[in-house]
């Protein structure tokens, strides 16, 4: 674990240029082509990052570049992508000052230090997706509103922290309780923008699974990805994972902020999903991933070599059931054969999948679909929604066969 870290603006900004920066040690390759019409979008760094391909400046929102995910399962610290939605940063954050307050619908209020924290609860940890809702947006057709991204926008890493359970036991949670809010000190510019609050039922809340950390792959919190602390909501969409968490309210009455009654919801039906264009009658909070998989070892266009071992690798997860099969096609969808899982690091992580192939020349398109173990089975036509949220239909990456 790495010492503590102190974030003050001055250094922050002037370590980013005071915006984004160019990658100059990559002058031809400054930008980065999403596999999509209209595309192209600057490489930037940011500190404890490397280039990352920038969707905007204010807030930064960093989309991981699709080749990070070749290097395994875990996602690095300074690969992993960032999504805020309010342009006030937290830039002057003193871990010996900073506090979690807990109060609302509870025997008695705390104020918490980082140290508190570490020294006076169980700690436990839990590999798990991170996943933007809209992961994959820039891919839906028609096109619709909001940030335009390819596949980066995710990363899996081990979280460490205290049960979120823990503190609401310590505060004690009074009859009655319904949910429990979560605020981060990022604040909106100005008050007509809501405040980016979100909320969970309370047995979710006290599931012994969420958590409230301050470690991310064995190293502090990098600030982009919520330092000092951070909700981790296994199996749910990013959009719970609030960052910079600095207060925790128990409610005796439905949560009803704009960021939950009003932003992100999903149609209410099977699939949430509407025919292409059109809009649902009725609309739910997004919640749990549904099952993804990718090919990771190749990418579009790639050549190989006919009639060689060629050994396709890839990841698969889901919501939190776990992955019970990938199945991998190398003739467009006809025929598909069963890959090999690898090392299962928990129902809420990425799972590597192998299979080697032997391919015949010309242009071969390779599907790979996974199935969960809760029985969730990727689609292989695309499903649409007006917010372009929850894509996972089955991917397709063409191989150049010579």
């Amino acid at each position: 674990m790495s010492g503590p870290m102190h974030f003050d603006r001055r250094h922050f900004l002037a370590g980013a240029g005071g915006a984004l920066l160019a990658v100059p040690a990559l002058a031809r390759a400054a930008t980065a082509q999403l596999p999509f019409d209209n595309g192209v979008r600057p490489l930037v760094r940011y500190p404890q990052k490397r280039a990352l391909i920038g969707l905007t400046a204010r807030p930064p929102q960093l989309e991981t570049p699709f080749s990070v995910f070749r290097e395994g399962v875990i996602t690095p610290n300074d690969a992993f992508f960032v999504r805020y939605h309010l342009a006030s940063l937290p830039l002057d954050v003193d871990p010996a000052t900073y506090r979690l307050a807990i109060g609302g619908h509870v025997e008695g209020p705390l104020s918490l230090s980082l140290a508190e924290l570490k020294r006076d609860f169980p700690s436990q940890e839990i590999v798990a997706v991170n996943q933007c809702s809209g992961n994959s947006r820039g891919l839906f057709e028609p096109r619709v509103g909001g940030g335009q991204l390819g596949n980066g926008a995710m990363g899996n890493a081990r979280w460490r922290g205290v049960p979120l359970k823990a503190l609401l036991d310590k505060a004690g949670v009074r009859g009655g309780a319904l949910q429990v809010s979560f605020d981060g000190l990022d604040i909106a510019p100005s008050d007509s923008i809501p405040d980016f609050v979100k909320s969970l039922d309370i047995d979710h809340a006290r599931d012994g699974e969420v958590l409230v950390a301050w470690s991310m792959n064995g190293e502090d919190l990098p600030f982009l990805n919520g330092f000092p602390l951070r909700l981790v909501v296994p199996g749910y969409y990013g959009t719970y994972w609030i960052k910079h968490l600095s207060e925790i309210k128990v409610l005796d009455k439905p949560f009803e902020g704009y960021w939950v009654k009003t932003a992100y919801r999903i149609p209410d039906n099977d699939c949430a999903c509407v025919e292409p264009g059109g809009k649902p009658d009725k609309t739910r909070p997004i919640a749990r991933l549904n099952v993804r998989s990718f090919v990771t070892s190749h990418a579009n266009g790639d050549k190989v070599r006919a009639g060689a071992a060629v050994p396709l690798r890839g990841i698969a997860f889901d919501g939190g059931s776990g992955i019970a099969s990938v199945g991998v096609s190398t003739d467009d969808g006809q025929n598909w054969q069963e890959a090999r899982l690898g090392a299962d690091l928990g129902r809420y992580s990425f799972r590597e999948w192998q299979l080697p192939v032997s391919l015949p020349k010309g242009e071969r398109r390779v599907k790979v679909r996974a199935t969960s173990r809760s029985g969730e089975v990727q689609p292989l036509e695309p499903r649409w929604q007006p917010a372009g949220y929850m894509r996972n239909v089955v991917e397709t990456v063409t191989l150049k066969v010579l």
